[in-house]
């Protein structure tokens, strides 16, 4: 029997048992398993993982465990300016709707299965957003997210910290069913697409680029500033 030792750093230690949470891991094996398998089988999904060092020397996830490897374990630092676009779970429709809204590039269908997700993801270059961690152990998953909280407003404020996104919203510029770009419109345009009433009380308008669906600044137009506001400043 081989050992090595693991020690996971900050946001990694959500993965963790609360017995294992910021301390010295002894982790041991017969035949030598690699960073990511040995990481993995402690909880722990690549995609989180940015940096690793073994003896102080940094390695990628194919490196292979030897007897006495000192493990230092490091979460993702995002880089500010990167392009950000989202793929959401099945269980996640409240927060894909919130993203939208703040004018996210989020894709997000109830019946999507996790290899259409992940196939997906890799195809378009998209983050993983989840709340199951064995999803975002897919070998080919490059970046993904797991979500702390099971709260909507709480997993919206995680997902801005952790990619640091304040700053980059653009509120109203994504519909909020599909995800297509909102452009605006004429009253003419929409006459029949909207009741009578709201197309004589109203002068602006908007659509969506794929589903057509129409949008005006109603009273639910004020509703859902205050919730951009709320976000603002975390």
């Amino acid at each position: 029997m081989k050992s090595a030792s693991f020690r996971f750093h900050d946001s990694l230690n959500d993965f963790l048992p609360w017995r294992r949470k910021f301390s010295v891991i002894r982790y041991e094996f017969y035949i030598a398993p690699t960073v990511k398998d040995a990481s993995e089988s402690m909880g722990v999904p690549h995609p989180e993982v940015d940096v690793i060092l073994v003896n102080n020397i940094a390695v990628d996830f194919d490196y292979h465990l030897h007897e006495g490897d000192a493990i230092e374990v490091y979460p993702v630092s995002v880089k500010h300016g990167t392009p950000i676009k989202f793929i959401l779970d099945v269980h996640l429709g409240s927060l894909a709707r919130m993203l939208r809204l703040l004018g996210f590039d989020t894709l997000y269908e109830n019946y999507y299965e996790d290899k259409v997700i992940v196939q997906i993801a890799v195809t378009e270059n998209r983050i993983i957003l989840t709340r199951d961690v064995l999803l975002l152990k897919h070998k080919v998953i490059r970046s993904g997210y797991w979500l702390r909280s099971q709260h909507t407003y709480e997993q919206t404020n995680e997902v801005i910290k952790y990619f640091g996104l304040t700053g980059r919203f653009r509120p109203f510029s994504r519909c909020l069913e599909c995800n297509g770009l909102i452009m605006e419109t004429t009253r003419e345009e929409v006459e029949g697409k909207v009741p009578l009433q709201v197309s004589q009380d109203f002068d602006e308008f908007f659509t969506c680029s794929d589903c057509l669906r129409v949008y005006w600044k109603g009273s639910h137009y004020d509703k859902m500033k205050l919730v951009i506001e709320r976000f603002q400043d975390v």
